[in-house]
């Protein structure tokens, strides 16, 4: 891959960059997909841990709290991006994802540390949610700081393509998650498992902390955001301008309702729900479960880096909202599927349902980080795109799976709960048709090259 033509990449006023943007792209990309790793970890055993960490007795009212604790991380993310993408604005993007990244990775291993709620009572679920807290704060700053790191590094015409491989490290690292769990599951045994081995996932995250921090200790800074800072340039206030505008405000509701929400619950249904309507609904075992996740996730997830590659020429917006329009208009017969083939099971028909659910994750996902570049100016791009980001997944997005489980509960129907991110995927789709710009054509580096 080549450095970005005509585009001061190679130099600075003061620094000289000799690494390419493939180097680049591997570099964040190692790190973000660990820390999606250790937030999704939690995700991927929710239905194992509500017999861990909470009281026995009422398994339904286990598992919604379980999934509220999940949550809990997600609706904290919106202030980390507000915490590190101060940081990121002042600082340095390459700065704020050394802490971010630090912060989950001992966050995950303390996790594997904790005593249960057998052995240490109500204290267990207690700390656990503030295990949880620092994961969401850490991951708050983390997403903006690498998609903005990456898309500091592209050419304006490849800038969707470039950054579509960090969009891919949300879905690795459930894909890691999964994998690891079923490995250590299958490696030692469903008792042990059950007893000690849960903890060896976390444990894991220790090592790939000391691997993905030492990889990014290598890493420069943006030259986009080090010429802007060289220029006398960056924000001395990036909380106060992106809160304190009209018009930044006007785009970061735009961004939430007209992309990030519809995108949100798309990705979060067609991969949490569908493991846990997967377990839960449906009553497959585990192991076949996590197959049948991981397989639709390995399939579908070179569709991130087409349909980025594709903004580029074709644009964000029509790529987004086609993904929350089909997904919306598709999800109960889809789901209805799923039910049909769970009974005889045939995994490969449910593989099948879950990856069409995949391709529309990467439709919504795939563009989107270019697209909230592009959106917001560089003295305050880290604190501005990070906050609707998260705001979306954080509070649309991570709350699906317990929205979408608690009206099933309450309504005895199983497909009820699809009403919310149908609901959601809609308001995105017309808000997004009406009112969302297209920015495949903004060039981000006029702003730091202006006289």
């Amino acid at each position: 891959m080549r450095t970005p033509p005509d585009q001061p990449v190679a130099t600075t006023a003061k620094t000289t960059y000799d690494y390419k943007i493939g180097q680049v792209i591997v570099a964040s990309s190692a790190g973000t997909m660990i820390e999606w790793y250790d937030f999704y970890l939690y995700g991927t055993l929710a239905v194992f841990f509500s017999t861990l960490f909470y009281p026995q007795g009422h398994p339904t009212a286990a598992f919604l709290a379980s999934l509220a604790t999940f949550g809990a991380g997600f609706a904290v993310r919106p202030f980390g991006a507000l915490v590190f993408g101060r940081v990121g604005d002042l600082v340095g993007r390459k700065y704020a994802f050394l802490v971010t990244l630090t912060i989950m990775g001992g966050a995950t291993t303390a996790v594997g540390l904790l005593p249960t709620y057998e052995q240490i009572g109500i204290a267990a679920p207690i700390i656990l949610v503030l295990l949880r807290l620092l994961q969401g704060l850490a991951l708050g700053g983390e997403y903006g700081g690498a998609a903005t790191y990456v898309a500091e590094h592209a050419p304006d015409h490849k800038r969707g393509y470039y950054t579509s491989y960090i969009q891919t490290t949300a879905t690795l690292g459930f894909f890691l998650a999964l994998a690891v769990v079923l490995a250590t599951r299958v490696s030692v045994g469903d008792a042990a498992f059950k007893q000690w081995g849960w903890r060896v996932p976390f444990l894991v995250s220790a090592l790939l902390l000391a691997v993905s921090f030492y990889i990014r200790l290598k890493l420069r800074e943006s030259p986009l955001f080090s010429k802007l800072k060289d220029a006398g340039k960056t924000s001395k206030a990036p909380i106060k301008e992106s809160l304190g505008s009209k018009r930044n405000w006007k785009l970061i509701l735009l961004a939430l309702f007209g992309a990030t929400a519809g995108q949100a619950v798309v990705w979060y249904t067609g991969q949490f729900y569908a493991l846990y309507f997967l377990q839960q609904t449906l009553k497959i075992d585990y192991v076949t479960s996590y197959l049948i996740i991981a397989a639709a996730l390995f399939l579908g997830t070179p569709f991130f880096i087409v349909f980025g590659k594709l903004s580029d020429t074709l644009g964000r917006k029509k790529i987004m909202m086609a993904g929350c329009l089909l997904a919306a208009l598709t999800y109960v017969p889809i789901y209805m599927g799923m039910h049909k083939f769970a009974n005889p099971l045939n995994p490969i028909m449910l593989t099948v349902f879950v990856l069409i659910q995949v391709i529309y994750v990467t439709m919504v996902y795939g563009p989107i980080a270019a697209f909230l570049v592009e959106l917001f100016p560089a003295k305050i791009r880290y604190t501005s795109m990070s906050l609707p980001y998260h705001l979306g997944n954080g509070e649309f997005g991570g709350f699906t799976p317990l929205i979408a489980s608690a009206i099933v509960a309450a309504t005895g129907n199983i497909y009820a709960g699809l009403a919310y991110p149908i609901a959601i995927a809609l308001l995105t789709f017309v808000v997004g048709s009406l009112y969302l710009p297209e920015t495949n054509h903004v060039r981000i580096w006029d702003e730091v090259e202006e006289k």
